[in-house]
């Protein structure tokens, strides 16, 4: 019988958990469209209402899923990213809507189950950072099944994706990060998992705090993340230092902009309760959190974290560049857009921001897919390449070998001849004077 953990350490397993995860983020995309009042391959109101669980917990969520279960090399595991995978498809499918959702509950719960085995064998404020967003996770999920809008459980989703990347920075930074610094981002997540709560009692100071700690914390590590120096070189370490730092930068608007919206400093009339779940501002905020920040960050490690996980390099490309500006100015514009009001140049700049947006992400799988495929094919002309030589040096080998074999016939047919020779000469009456110096050594 067959081992599972072989089975799930193979590519093909891997990659089949991968394509959920890459439907949710397509129908993501075609929905996000949609919304804008675009054109859209997608246009089912049904799947509308659950575009933000499509991208943060089918895409993202799967994702993550991926990576974790990958690190405890565990099978049990991949259960979490299957969960989320399927749960991301039931949503599309014509299935009661609570299969989708208690699938999302059942991969949030997984996750957590995972960080609870990684916590077991190495306990670290960065997985105790990353199990705080898994939390939160759950509590969206949950929220969501019960009956709350996508609105109302925002911060649930933001908290998700924006502890558990990072958590992941404060891992990865662990020789350049100190400890008080940790436990500020690990007080920050804890702070955020409490605002989320509150939130859903008194929004404006439970987006207040949780605003709060989550740009504290995104500056906080900032000021201690590697990329700030790397941003200076070349290649992989200065296209992941540049998506990186955009990704706080967004991250820390973000949780400025709650600051500020639940102190009644949205538009003229409109009070935190809102500004803060509806309109051009929640639209800005959401984007900014997801596409800036999360997208980002997904960019800058993609070509680091998908190699581990299906075990396919991702080289580094410089086309890459083009995506990942487009997406940072098309964002610029889409949030511009937002903050101008409701003037028919406002709602133009939104929905161009949010057809770039659209653009940079599938322009960033093409070059991704590309960069992969390139480099099967180089491999695979660098392994003809060598059979090729191979055969030829075999080739040049037997060739010398059968040049041998014939220079020693040669020389056995010189040396009977030779033989014969001195035979005949021993046996003639006029041989003894030329032998006899020879012989006898004169």
């Amino acid at each position: 019988m067959q081992n599972p953990r072989d089975v799930t350490s193979r590519t093909p397993f891997r990659a089949l958990l991968v394509l959920p995860a890459g439907v949710a983020l397509l129908t993501g995309l075609a929905t996000g469209l949609a919304l804008l009042g675009l054109p859209s391959p997608v246009p089912a109101a049904r799947v509308q209402d659950a575009h933000g669980l499509l991208m943060v917990l089918g895409f993202v969520g799967t994702l993550v899923a991926i990576e974790r279960a990958v690190a405890v090399r565990r099978p049990v595991a991949y259960l979490a990213p299957a969960a989320l995978g399927l749960g991301a498809l039931a949503l599309l499918a014509p299935l009661p809507r609570a299969v989708g959702q208690g699938l999302l509950v059942a991969g949030t719960l997984g996750l957590v189950a995972i960080y609870a085995v990684v916590w077991r064998r190495q306990p670290a404020v960065a997985t105790a950072v990353q199990a705080a967003g898994a939390v939160l996770a759950v509590g969206g999920a949950a929220l969501w099944g019960a009956g709350l809008a996508v609105p109302d459980l925002l911060p649930w989703l933001v908290g998700f994706v924006a502890w558990t990347v990072l958590g992941e920075r404060v891992e990865l930074a662990r020789l350049e990060i100190d400890a008080r610094a940790e436990r500020t981002v690990l007080a920050g997540a804890l702070v955020f998992l409490g605002a989320a709560c509150l939130a859903l009692l008194a929004p404006a100071p439970g987006y207040t705090v949780a605003g709060a700690a989550l740009a504290a914390s995104a500056v906080t590590l900032l000021r201690h993340d590697v990329a700030r120096r790397t941003v200076r070189g070349r290649g992989l370490p200065r296209f992941a230092a540049a998506a990186m730092l955009a990704g706080y930068a967004w991250l820390v608007l973000a949780g400025a902009a709650w600051v500020f919206l639940a102190a009644g400093a949205g538009p003229s009339g409109l009070g935190p309760a809102v500004t803060l779940r509806s309109g051009p501002t929640y639209d800005a905020v959401v984007h900014a959190v997801f596409l800036g920040f999360g997208l980002s960050m997904i960019v800058a490690h993609a070509p680091l974290i998908l190699p581990a996980v299906l075990r396919r390099p991702l080289p580094y490309r410089a086309a890459m560049w083009a995506p990942l500006v487009l997406l940072h100015a098309s964002l610029a514009v889409r949030v511009a857009g937002d903050l101008a009001g409701d003037g028919p140049g406002a709602v133009a700049a939104v929905r161009v921001g949010g057809v770039g947006n659209v653009v940079a992400v599938l322009a960033f799988v093409g070059v991704a897919m590309w960069s992969a495929l390139l480099r099967d094919q180089s491999s695979t002309s660098r392994d003809q390449s060598s059979t090729s030589a191979d055969r030829a040096s075999t080739l040049r080998d037997q060739g010398s070998t059968s040049a041998d074999r014939a220079s020693t016939l040669r020389d056995q047919g010189s040396t009977s001849a030779d033989r014969g020779s001195t035979s005949r000469d021993q046996g003639s009456p006029s041989a003894p004077s030329a032998a006899l110096p020879i012989v006898s050594g004169r």
